[in-house]
């Protein structure tokens, strides 16, 4: 549904140490361990680059929230907290 103008989130929640950040990140080699985001920028990306007489504007965020505080995880100063 992204790449017909939908928004879209993916929401990983559970316990510290459940494996959460392996998940969306994974490894890049072997490839069979990438993440849900490498394989969902992929796959947008992919479908960006096919699409004819089409606009797109991607935008993405990666935040953590820990503790009731929220961090930018792609930000210049991931420690900084947002408020």
């Amino acid at each position: 549904g992204v790449t017909e103008g939908y928004n879209g989130t993916i929401f990983a929640y559970g316990q510290t140490g459940s494996g959460k950040s392996f998940t969306m990140q994974g490894i890049a080699d072997p490839s069979a361990q990438k993440g849900v985001i490498p394989r969902a920028f992929e796959h947008i990306f992919e479908s960006v680059q096919c699409a004819e007489n089409t606009k797109f504007l991607l935008r993405a965020s990666y935040l953590e929230i820990y503790n009731e505080d929220i961090r930018d995880l792609l930000g210049a100063d991931t420690k900084q907290k947002l408020e």
